[in-house]
């Protein structure tokens, strides 16, 4: 996803991929809608084009009637009256075309906006599923602010390429060579050329200036999303910020980013001023040129004053839009890189995909198997060498082991996020690759490490488990995770907003929410991965008691650091290099005496001095 200007072959298939939502297969309204607004915007043109047709007449019969003034005081009443009758109803008449062009124009309006609107909903919707449906590495590798930017510019540009493209660019076009047309089949070949010529001329000035004028466009953008991105970035991270207070740091580094916007700004400001002194030369010469003709034509007696006028006021009617077309132009340009940017998203490779005969998922023991598993996320780094191992159903197996043996990759190969190199994962003797990712995922309920909240009530979040549920459903769940009473003194109670990533909770609150959540699945197989790691001695035991009750009778899979946690699985696997070390239950394994029991002791010593450390900062009090 390039932040470079698109090719022209480039352009074209960005139009050609919006098409299909702008004229949407099965949507009958809508393509009727989109005719029907075709037809108001070729009646406002040729309403606008007839305008000066009108005022030609009145003109003329003004004139005419001056002239005639004196014979009128001689021949009567009569004519004078005619004479003065003809300019007032074109005068009138000229008023209601000029009604006309402006109802058509807001008619056209009012029927393609629901097209419009829906176009712009169904592809911004289309990225979006999109974007969920792309694997882990991909979001791994992606900043979400210059992300959310892409999408963000995208729906935009979708915007104001309907508004302008097809109701501003196309009927100017439309009337450049009606109005031409008419020139030339009413007064001379000359008046048609020149308005021609002035009209490439003009339109091909802009395409060369607007094309230098995009690398300032693009830097601003590339500026922008740095900025966006490293703004986001710090505000999300606020705690760390002030933790290592350095605010003036990230103050600098967000100075640095808007500093290079502002440079480009100006710079881009500066070729717009040029770019606008052109297009207002070349318009002046070409306008000056055809009164010049015009007025030779009035002084020959081969044109009236009424021709003059005429003359004058479709060059004036052309060149107001094309005055707004060198905007125009740069906007769709900026639109089309923009639309591309985002379309380019669903080109990325799922790389996780389900295959085209994938059947749901049949879980009914919810036995899980690892046989000869093997992953890397890249390729010069193997992760997992060879695991196999069998999670039988209603059993506990929890796999520890030192960090980066590849624990917690097990989980995501559970889920799908990856899919593994080598071996393969099964659930009832089923291939995980063969089912639907949605099916799998409805039978698996995880409590991470790291439990990420949306900053929403408590409520929403629970029941982000089974969206739908009832609340006697989320209240049930919520005594088993035993959380019920916290929240019940909360002075919102399931209303309560738990903040951004759910800072207004402390980490044993929001564990006890992230089991609510899961419980409220209902999964067959359950995967706490460090779900006690980052908490305190007493609120860990808390919530290993939790853990032990809510997974009694389930499929579950323990990943574990502490030791502690894991004492009562049926086994225990260890991995370490991505091989399985050991395997056994824990009095087993420290009966081996060898990488199981040489980590148990290390952590006793650890687990004593921190107990010592709490009963020595609770004597004070």
């Amino acid at each position: 996803m390039g932040s470079g200007q698109p090719t022209a072959r480039a352009e074209f298939g960005v139009v050609k991929n919006f098409l299909p939502y702008l004229w949407p297969r099965g949507e009958f309204e809508l393509r009727a809608r989109v005719v029907i607004a075709l037809l108001f915007l070729v009646g406002a043109k040729v309403a606008n084009v007839y305008m000066p047709v009108l005022y030609k007449y009145a003109v003329d019969a003004l004139g005419g009637a001056g002239e005639k003034t004196g014979e009128a005081a001689t021949s009567g009443a009569t004519d004078t009256t005619s004479l003065i009758v003809l300019p007032v109803a074109l005068i009138v008449g000229y008023g209601l075309v000029r009604i006309l062009v402006s109802a058509f124009g807001e008619l056209r309006d009012a029927v393609f906006a629901k097209v419009a609107q829906r176009a712009i909903r169904t592809s911004a919707l289309g990225v979006f599923k999109h974007l969920h449906g792309l694997s882990l590495r991909f979001h791994l590798d992606r900043q979400m602010g210059g992300l959310s930017r892409a999408i963000e510019r995208g729906v935009k540009g979708i915007e104001f390429l309907l508004s302008f493209m097809l109701f501003n660019i196309l009927p100017t076009l439309l009337e450049i060579f009606m109005v031409s047309a008419i020139l030339w089949a009413l007064y001379d070949f000359w008046f048609a050329l020149i308005t021609f010529v002035t009209i490439v001329i003009y339109i091909a000035f802009t395409l060369v200036v607007t094309e230098w004028r995009m690398k300032f466009r693009r830097e601003m953008n590339k500026r922008d999303d740095e900025a966006n991105t490293k703004a986001i970035d710090s505000l999300i991270n606020y705690e760390t910020v002030k933790y290592f207070n350095n605010e003036p740091h990230e103050a600098k580094r967000y100075d640095a980013a808007l500093r290079g916007y502002e440079t480009a700004a100006v710079l881009s400001q500066v070729s717009l001023s040029k770019l606008n002194i052109g297009q207002g030369a070349i318009i002046a010469v070409g306008l000056v040129l055809n009164m010049l003709l015009a007025a030779k034509g009035v002084q020959e007696g081969n044109m009236t004053v009424g021709d003059f006028v005429l003359v004058n006021t479709y060059l004036l009617q052309l060149y107001m839009p094309l005055n707004f077309l060198g905007f125009v132009y740069r906007q769709i340009k900026q639109s089309l890189t923009d639309m591309e940017r985002m379309f380019s998203l669903l080109d990325v490779d799922k790389e996780v995909e389900d295959k085209a005969d994938a059947t749901p998922l049949t879980c009914r023991e919810a036995a899980v198997r690892f046989e000869n598993v093997k992953f890397s996320y890249n390729e010069d780094r193997e992760i997992l060498k060879g695991v196999s191992f069998d999670v039988p159903a209603g059993k506990t197996v929890a796999v520890v082991g030192p960090s980066g043996a590849g624990k917690s990759t097990l989980t995501r190969l559970m889920f799908r996020f990856y899919d593994v190199s080598e071996g393969k994962i099964t659930i009832d003797g089923q291939d995980i690759r063969d089912v639907t990712q949605n099916s799998l995922r409805q039978e698996i309920g995880i409590v991470p490490q790291d439990t990420v909240l949306f900053n929403d009530t408590i409520a929403y979040n629970i029941s982000y488990g089974r969206p739908g549920a009832e609340q006697s459903e989320i209240e049930d769940v919520t005594k088993l995770a035993s959380i019920d009473r916290f929240i019940e003194g909360l002075p919102d109670g399931f209303k309560t907003m738990v903040g951004e990533r759910g800072l207004k909770l402390s980490g044993g609150e929001k564990q006890r929410v992230s089991i609510a959540r899961m419980l409220l699945k209902r999964p067959k197989i359950m995967i706490f991965d460090e779900a006690t790691s980052a908490l305190d001695t007493r609120t860990e035991k808390d919530i290993q008691q939790a853990l032990r009750d809510v997974s009694r009778g389930h499929t579950t899979l323990i990943i574990a650091h502490r030791l502690s946690t894991v004492i009562d699985a049926d086994e225990i696997i260890v991995l370490r290099d991505g091989q399985v070390a050991e395997r056994g239950r824990h009095q087993d394994l420290l009966a081996h005496d060898g990488l199981y029991a040489e980590m148990w002791a290390q952590q006793q010593e650890i687990r004593q001095a921190e107990e010592i450390l709490e009963q020595a900062g609770e004597k004070p009090n």
